[in-house]
C-alpha cells in the first residue's frame, strides 16, 4: 500500500511537471506568432492542460477501467470550475469576455448536456465518441479561424530561428513523455488502491484521479490571474473542459467503448452541468467572477466530494 501510494504522488508529479513543461513550450509558441490570447487558453493552453486527462481515461480504458476513465473526465470538469476558477476568483476577482460568453461558454454548455445525454444508456459507444469528435474537430477550426490578434506585433522571425524552434519543440516532446508516463502510474496505483479500500474505481476518478488530472489547469490559471492575464485563465478552463467531453471522451468512445455507471447520471454529471450553466450566467449577467463567487464555487468543490463519497 505505501509503495501504491507514493507511486500515485510520482505520478501526479509528472502530470503536473510534463504538463507545465507543454504549456510553457505550447503557449510561448503561439503568442509568439500573435494569437489571441483567449484563444490561445481556449485551444492551445485548454489541450495541453486536457492531455493528462487523455492519457489517463485512455490508459485506464485500456486497462478495462472504465470508471476512472468516466469518472476522470466529469471530476475534472466540475474540479475546473469549482476549484480551479473558484480558487483563482479568491486571489483577484475574474472578468468574463462576452465574446466568450455567446460562443465558447454556450458551447461548453450545450456538450456538456449532451454527454448526460448519450451516458444515459450506460454506454460511451463508438457512435457518441464519433459525434463528440466531429464536435472537437469544429471547435478546433472555430479557433484556427478567430485565432489572430490583429493588435499584436508577431515575432515570427525570431521563432523562425532554429535553436529557439527546437528548444520549444524539445519541451513539448519531454512534456508529452512525462504525461504518458505519469499517466501510466497514476492509473496503476490508483486501481490499486480503490481495490484495497473498496472504494469503487468511479470515485477514485472522481476525485483524487480528476484532482490530479486537474493540476496542470489549477497551476495555469493561477499563474494567468496573478500576471493579470484573465482571458488565458477563463479560455484554460472552459477550453479544457470541452476537450475532456468531446476529445477525451470522444476518443475513449469510438476507439475504446466503455459501459458507464449509472450512478453518476445522478448526481456527478447533472454537477457538472450545473457548473457550466452557473459559469454562462456569470458571464451573461454579471460579466465576472467576484471573490463572493469563489467561496461558493469552492464550497461546492467540497460538498461534491463529500457527497460523491457517501454514493460510493
Amino acid at each position: 500500500m505505501p509503495l501504491n501510494i507514493l507511486l500515485l504522488v510520482i505520478g501526479m508529479v509528472l502530470l503536473f511537471l510534463g504538463s507545465e513543461w507543454l504549456v510553457r513550450g505550447a503557449s510561448s509558441l503561439a503568442l509568439s506568432l500573435a494569437v489571441r490570447p483567449v484563444i490561445v487558453g481556449l485551444t492551445i493552453v485548454a489541450f495541453a492542460t486536457s492531455a493528462p486527462e487523455l492519457l489517463v481515461s485512455i490508459t485506464a480504458s485500456i486497462k478495462g477501467s472504465g470508471g476512472i476513465s468516466i469518472g476522470n473526465v466529469i471530476g475534472s470538469n466540475v474540479i475546473n470550475i469549482a476549484l480551479v476558477l473558484g480558487l483563482c476568483s479568491i486571489i483577484k476577482p475574474i472578468d468574463i469576455n462576452s465574446q466568450i460568453v455567446n460562443r465558447e461558454l454556450l458551447f461548453m454548455c450545450f456538450v456538456s448536456v449532451l454527454f448526460l445525454l448519450m451516458t444515459l444508456d450506460g454506454r460511451m459507444g463508438r457512435v457518441d465518441g464519433f459525434i463528440l469528435l466531429v464536435l472537437q474537430f469544429l471547435f478546433i477550426i472555430y479557433g484556427i479561424f478567430t485565432s489572430k490578434d490583429k493588435n499584436a506585433v508577431t515575432v515570427e522571425g525570431k521563432i523562425s530561428e532554429r535553436k529557439e524552434f527546437f528548444r520549444l519543440g524539445l519541451l513539448i516532446i519531454v512534456g508529452l513523455l512525462a504525461l504518458g508516463y505519469g499517466a501510466h502510474i497514476v492509473v496503476k496505483a490508483a486501481v490499486f488502491i480503490a481495490k484495497e479500500f473498496g472504494l469503487s474505481e468511479v470515485f477514485i476518478g472522481l476525485s483524487i484521479v480528476a484532482f490530479g488530472t486537474s493540476l496542470p489547469e489549477l497551476a495555469t490559471s493561477g499563474v494567468a490571474i496573478i500576471k493579470d492575464k484573465s482571458d488565458l485563465s477563463i479560455g484554460n478552463v472552459v477550453g479544457s473542459n470541452i476537450f475532456n467531453i468531446c476529445l477525451v471522451m470522444g476518443f475513449v468512445g469510438f476507439f475504446s467503448p466503455i459501459d458507464v455507471d449509472n450512478k453518476v447520471n445522478f448526481f456527478e454529471s447533472p454537477l457538472m452541468i450545473i457548473m457550466a450553466f452557473s459559469l454562462y450566467y456569470l458571464g451573461l449577467k454579471r460579466k465576472i467572477i467576484t471573490q463572493k463567487h469563489g467561496l461558493i464555487y469552492v464550497g461546492c468543490f467540497f460538498l461534491y466530494i463529500f457527497v460523491s463519497f457517501i454514493l460510493a
